[in-house]
């Protein structure tokens, strides 16, 4: 029966080895001839300052997402909050298509939404801000203009600032907000949404007079190495937990 992946969050960093393992094992496990696509929803780098930084761990990854293509597995990529200067150059390499902040996909007859779902994390108004500016047009540019050393240090106290401003927020302000998720909803006419971004998995649903939303939200790799795959009969299924 076809099948297709999601994956979201994995944070992939020299610092944890144990999450690249992971990452292999499940591409080494899951990824065989039965397989339509696997969709990366975002954050797939812990982070990202350019395609021209060419680290190892990049290149490995990208050599991986390669051999998939022997499989005649399509791969597509979204940018989340850590990894949106991911550009063209690493696409090519890496052997996956860009999609846009905001796709709608058939999956086997059910039209979806997915994204990396920050964007619905509306109470948070200084990273809503941030988000803003960094996704416009000229500020990608001008870091990107900037050299790799200096790019490393904005990194690394983005990063540093990030976890200080998160410790004093209430744990509803980093989640994404119903009136959102019900735009989204109502922006592409869809009732199924697939996002990762709050390290909360799990599958929402909800019902109106006369249809049902469903919103599955994948995990992190911190821990759980989640993901979610889908049958050509529409079918979510459970997916074990691989150990990082």
């Amino acid at each position: 029966m076809r099948k297709t992946y999601f994956i979201s969050d994995l944070h992939l960093s020299e610092d944890r080895s144990d999450i690249t393992e992971a990452f292999f094992t499940f591409l080494d496990e899951h990824m065989n001839t039965d397989v339509d696509a696997l969709y990366i929803l975002g954050d797939f780098f812990e982070v990202w300052i350019g395609d021209d930084e060419r680290a190892p761990l990049a290149n490995l990854v990208a050599e991986k997402l390669t051999n998939l293509k022997e499989l005649n597995i399509d791969v597509y990529f979204l940018h989340g909050n850590r990894d949106f200067l991911i550009g063209k150059s690493y696409a090519k390499q890496a052997n996956f298509r860009l999609l846009p902040e905001q796709a709608v996909i058939d999956l086997y007859g059910n039209k979806t939404v997915i994204l990396h779902g920050d964007e619905m994390c509306t109470q948070d108004i200084a990273y809503q801000n941030f988000r803003k500016k960094s996704r416009g047009w000229w500020w990608p540019k001008l870091i990107l203009a900037t050299p790799l050393w200096y790019r490393r240090r904005v990194a690394k106290n983005a990063r540093q600032k990030s976890k200080e401003n998160q410790k004093g927020k209430a744990l509803d302000i980093l989640d994404v907000t119903s009136e959102a998720v019900q735009a989204m909803f109502e922006k592409y006419n869809v009732c199924n949404m697939i996002h990762g971004h709050t390290h909360r998995p799990c599958v929402h649903t909800s019902q109106t007079d006369d249809q049902e939303f469903t919103r599955t939200v994948l995990g992190d790799w911190y821990s759980q190495s989640s993901y979610l795959v889908v049958n050509e009969l529409g079918q979510v299924l459970e997916g074990s937990k691989l150990q990082s």
